[in-house]
């Protein structure tokens, strides 16, 4: 692509609006957006221009890295697999979420930490990934070796987020133990000896390592500037310890009430994309979509399913009276960008980044056509 381009013809989705007309690109920057026919330039025959999304909690990295329990796959490969299929989704800037903290299940979890974060710091390097890669640090607090973990990793230039998380049974998102045996059928022992010994040895992980653990991650965050998220807010508690905490955005909040508190105390509220597509929570939490009807939503993630994030834009709309399509696409662009601090992207504007995904709607079904990054073409 050459320095200087322009994309005529579009439905460009502005910050509160659509327009029919035309975008100039410049050095990668957005250098002008007119309304009405343009006259030169690439013809988008009518379909939207979108901004870049911009995920800043997805677990999709690991999945490639472990595709089955005890497979690991090269790192590099897996990035390749992930970078894929997340620009493919429109998703132009993502947050690799990267759990620390081993547990029985991954008890060497540094060495395999160690080995996605510097695929990704070698991707960046030599420039060959097609979305720009940043890590989120998701710091499993009971976990003995996460503060380790943490500070091995927390300094480095690509890590921007950090979110802490505590998935004890009893606790947060499990606070129903029937809830946790149903998620985790597969990794428990059956008989009820092994169940109890299992769910006693978890307890007492929590019980020594959760409260001192955060205090110490908390503290660094702070440091070091690093922005925090805290995950599956329950009760008023965990809110209001959150808030004292410095937390920023409170994400996948279980309840009306955590959610509630939430956005009353100014935390961006994020939420699975998933969970709009499906119209529920996978483990029977609240529903994302109850939380945009009463005014409760800023984010959006595609968790563990990428393309859901610009599917549920796209359905939202449909599913909750009055908002419009700028309202909704904000939730996995400009709301996320500057929750992330990433100002220079996230909304179609003059001077910023030229991150733009071309859309055709295909029997309901948003498909997208081609993606950009700061002009260039990536997809």
């Amino acid at each position: 692509m050459t320095a200087e381009t322009r994309f005529r013809n579009a439905r460009i989705v502005l910050a509160d609006s659509i327009v029919e007309g035309s975008i100039a690109i410049s050095d990668g920057v957005i250098a002008a957006v007119d309304a009405g026919p343009a006259q030169s330039g690439e013809d988008m025959d009518g379909d939207y221009l979108i901004p870049g999304l911009v995920e800043l909690h997805t677990d999709h990295l690991e999945s490639h890295y472990r595709p089955r329990p005890g497979v690991f796959w090269d790192a590099m490969a897996s990035l390749h697999a992930h970078d894929v299929q997340i620009i493919g989704s429109g998703i132009t800037t993502v947050f690799d979420a990267v759990r620390i903290g081993s547990d029985p299940d991954l008890p060497d979890m540094g060495e395999h930490v160690e080995k996605l974060t510097g695929a990704i710091e070698t991707g960046r390097k030599d420039g060959w990934l097609r979305s720009e890669h940043f890590v989120h640090l998701r710091c499993e607090l009971p976990a003995h070796d996460v503060i380790a973990q943490f500070e091995a990793h927390a300094g480095h230039e690509h890590t921007r987020l950090a979110s802490v998380m505590d998935h004890t049974p009893g606790q947060r998102q499990f606070r129903s133990l029937d809830d946790y045996k149903r998620f985790y059928k597969d990794k428990i022992g059956r008989s009820q000896v092994e169940l109890d010994a299992y769910l006693a040895a978890r307890q007492a992980e929590h019980d020594r390592h959760s409260a001192p653990n955060r205090a110490h991650i908390v503290r660094r965050a702070r440091e070091l500037g690093l922005p925090l998220a805290s995950h599956d807010d329950t009760t008023l508690l965990h809110v209001e310890e959150g808030v004292a905490d410095g937390v920023a955005i409170s994400e996948f909040p279980t309840t009306l009430e955590a959610a509630s508190a939430a956005h009353d105390a100014g935390l961006a509220i994020l939420m699975g994309a998933p969970n709009v597509v499906r119209g529920k929570s996978h483990s029977g939490n609240i529903s994302a979509t109850d939380l945009v009807r009463a005014g409760l939503l800023d984010i959006l993630s595609s968790d563990y399913v990428p393309f859901a994030l610009l599917q549920a834009a796209f359905v939202l709309p449909q599913r909750v009276d009055g908002l419009a399509l700028p309202e909704a696409l904000a939730t996995v662009t400009r709301n996320p960008a500057r929750s992330a601090g990433l100002d220079d992207r996230g909304e179609i504007a003059v001077g910023k980044r030229a991150d733009l995904v071309r859309v055709r709607v295909v029997g309901g079904l948003p498909v997208i056509r081609s993606v950009w990054r700061q002009g260039e073409r990536v997809n």
